[in-house]
Formats: structure tokens, sequence, C-alpha cells
């Protein structure tokens, strides 16, 4: 797998999911099945922040990773 995150996506992507969590063990706003939805979420997010590889990037051709010039 080819990283098409760069490190900006990755930290968004880590603070989403600890905002998610937060909010469903605390029991504030996320509860129930939306809460698990959510929470499963998040674990996609930080598992693919982890990897630097998002699966749907790569159909569309989107890279948020910084370019290397070869000069």
């Amino acid at each position: 797998m080819k990283k098409n995150m760069g490190s900006a996506d990755r930290i968004i992507r880590i603070v989403i999911a600890a905002v998610i969590a937060i909010l469903y063990f605390t029991n504030t706003l996320l509860t129930g099945t939306l809460g698990l939805v959510a929470l499963i979420l998040a674990g996609v997010f930080v598992l693919t922040s982890l990897v630097s590889f998002c699966p749907l990037y790569a159909p569309f051709g989107i890279n948020t990773c910084k370019t290397k010039n070869a000069a």
C-alpha cells in the first residue's frame, strides 16, 4: 500500500476519533446504535491514521502527502 495520507490529515482523524470516544464513553450525545456506529468509525479513523492509507482515497486519486521534489 502506498501512503496517501499526510500528517495533517492523520492528526485531524486522531482528534475526531478521540472526541467521538469521549462522547461515547461519557454517555454524552452518542448513545445506543448511533454511538456504536460512531465508535466503529472512530476505530477506522485511528487504524487508517496508523497505516497512513485511506482506501476511499485510492479510487478518487486523492493524496494528502507532501510530494518530494526530485531535483
